[in-house]
């Protein structure tokens, strides 16, 4: 059985009285030098805990896992065995983290993990599921932000900077490049690739790869290229028309989108700034195959 909050203040070298001034202060205080636990909170004495981390009233965090420095932790949240949490990640309320896989084949005994990075924020009662393999992980980049009823599902991986609205639903293995914003509602099959800088629209059905920079709706429909968030991220108007071009060299007038793309790349007029180049290498391989235009968009 866990020990409570107390016999880890000891262990931690936290300075006496230190959680009452802290949660007088306020749970998302950037100014903590001292860990903080509430004295509810139920938390094993081999966990790994930075002492500028604040705990809420009845969190769990269970034996093997990792809060780095300034991790918050709001109240009613579950850390579970092999979760490493990086500086500055934030947790709201009813939050669990490295649940076990919502796969029927799943062995219990693997050893396996989630890593979320730095300054990411999962908003309430978002869940990830830990890896099916052992020794690996599902892992969250820097600087995500995964609001509230947001799942993500075993062996995902999200890159930096990556959004998902409120109730995303990411099935087991799914990839996410840096950038991307998924609206509220949006569902994404088992082991989709979803590009950097994508925007994919709420309550869309994502069952097939989407390639970087692009707009997604419904199921599967590309709705050209996502303009306002490529001049946002700074792309300059050259990589901006050579996009265009590649999108309109793959996508429209039908047939295979990755011979198209391939064949695209041996042309000297496509591809020739990095993100065109970026965008005809996603079509090189697939498990799902790539989403289909609506042509004129771009």
């Amino acid at each position: 059985m866990p020990n409570r909050a107390d016999s880890v203040h000891k262990k931690t070298d936290v300075i006496s009285g230190s959680c009452n001034k802290a949660f007088t202060l306020g749970l998302f205080s950037k100014s903590f030098l001292y860990m903080s636990i509430h004295p509810t909170a139920i938390i094993s004495d081999k966990a790994t805990i930075a002492k500028s981390a604040v705990i809420g009233p009845y969190c769990v965090v269970e034996a093997g896992a990792e809060l780095g420095k300034e991790v918050v932790l709001a109240s009613h949240v579950v850390v579970k065995t092999g979760s490493v949490l990086a500086k500055g990640v934030r947790v709201d309320p009813f939050c669990v983290i490295g649940g076990d896989p919502q796969s029927l084949k799943f062995d219990a005994a693997v050893e396996s993990g989630v890593s979320i990075g730095e300054n990411t924020v999962l908003r309430e009662a978002v869940t990830v599921s830990r890896a099916t393999e052992a020794g690996k992980c599902t892992t969250i980049g820097a600087n995500c932000l995964l609001m509230a009823n947001a799942h993500v599902g075993h062996d995902g991986h999200l890159g930096d900077g990556v959004v998902l609205a409120n109730n995303v639903m990411l099935g087991g293995y799914v990839t996410i490049e840096r950038n991307a914003f998924l609206g509220g509602g949006a569902g994404v099959h088992q082991f989709v690739r979803i590009g950097r800088l994508s925007m994919i629209a709420g309550n869309a059905s994502i069952s097939a790869d989407v390639p970087p920079y692009l707009m997604v709706a419904e199921r599967n429909e590309a709705c050209g290229l996502n303009l306002v968030g490529l001049r946002r991220a700074g792309i300059d108007t050259n990589a901006i028309s050579d996009l265009k071009r590649c999108y309109r060299a793959v996508f429209y007038g039908g047939g295979n989108l990755s011979i198209k793309a391939a064949a695209a790349g041996r042309e000297h007029e496509f591809g020739v700034t990095e993100p065109g180049l970026r965008f005809l290498n996603f079509f090189s391989t697939t498990k799902r195959g790539f989403v289909r235009s609506r042509q004129g968009d771009v």
